[in-house]
């Protein structure tokens, strides 16, 4: 594998790699050690974390001021898009209109960059995420990747790409069930389907934030919330915000103007709130929210 490092210090606003990779936007990506999404707090780590990405093995820490690298093949510019390398980080704080839970959620996770997975894994992550905790969006996520995924021997270890949409669109819903998917199986199963037969794939999305939104419910399975996801962790649309529970709580506690009635509504007001990168201050605040509050104290993974 080659190997390399971006010294952390070239990137605006820098990069903590846990948080990045561990705070429920992303679940393309699992740390070598086994232990993703299990660090309370889930930041400052300095674990490798691994994935595979248009065939090529990539893997990644942060450690000693540098983002550390391996991979198949050059790691730079794979790391650059799946890690938005080239947000500066520093202005889009500064962007941000400054409120008390927002400064806090940044102030607690500095460098927390948000993801551009790829767009079909991501779609179906998120249409397996309805209901479910992170951990187990994730174990599911695993699960199909080793179960359908091409499997990669490089260095005598074993790396699962998550399954094209033909490899999944060959399985059956019994199978998926059993893979803990429940009511999730037939929507992830069509929905691989219909891109396998180019029914509706990413190309077929407008470039317009919300009417790329509208269009991918046209996706088993896909809500508002789902398709806001898909927007903003793949599509690249920074000013999506998904009204999941978390954030919900925060417009009912901390911004209860945003609350207009239905979630195209809210969901505007919200996202007028948060200024033009709405959907940083929204992942922040998700991942803040979702541990209490509390300043991260299981520093087990560093």
């Amino acid at each position: 594998m080659e190997r390399g490092a971006i010294p952390v210090a070239d990137l605006p606003g820098g990069i903590d790699l846990q948080s990045t990779l561990e705070s429920g936007q992303s679940f393309h990506w699992r740390r070598a050690d086994g232990r993703t999404y299990e660090t309370t707090g889930c930041y400052g780590g300095t674990a490798w974390y691994e994935t595979v990405v248009d065939g090529e093995v990539l893997r990644a820490r942060r450690l000693d001021g540098h983002l550390e690298w391996a991979s198949t093949a050059d790691g730079v510019p794979l790391l650059s898009d799946l890690l938005r390398l080239g947000d500066d980080l520093d202005a889009i704080v500064a962007a941000t209109p400054g409120d008390p839970l927002v400064d806090e959620a940044y102030e607690t996770y500095p460098g927390m960059r948000l993801t551009r997975d790829p767009f079909f894994h991501t779609l179906v992550t998120f249409i397996c995420s309805a209901q479910m905790r992170v951990e187990r969006i994730f174990s599911m996520v695993q699960a199909l990747a080793e179960t359908y995924g091409t499997h990669h021997e490089v260095g005598g270890r074993t790396y699962h790409a998550f399954p094209r949409p033909d490899q999944l669109a060959a399985a059956t819903e019994a199978e998926l069930r059993d893979l803990k998917l429940g009511y999730r199986a037939p929507y992830v199963l069509e929905t691989a389907r219909m891109t396998d037969a180019g029914e509706l794939t990413r190309e077929d999305l407008p470039g317009d934030y919300e009417a790329a939104r509208d269009a991918l419910r046209g996706f088993p399975g896909v809500g508002p919330k789902v398709a806001d996801c898909v927007c903003l962790f793949s599509l690249g649309h920074l000013e999506a915000v998904p009204l999941d529970t978390w954030i919900r709580t925060a417009i009912e506690e901390h911004y209860p103007e945003c609350e207009r009635g239905n979630y195209r509504d809210t969901s505007r007001a919200i996202r007028d709130r948060f200024g033009p990168y709405a959907g940083y201050a929204q992942t922040y605040v998700f991942h803040h929210l979702r541990h209490g509050r509390e300043p991260p104290v299981d520093r087990s993974a560093r």
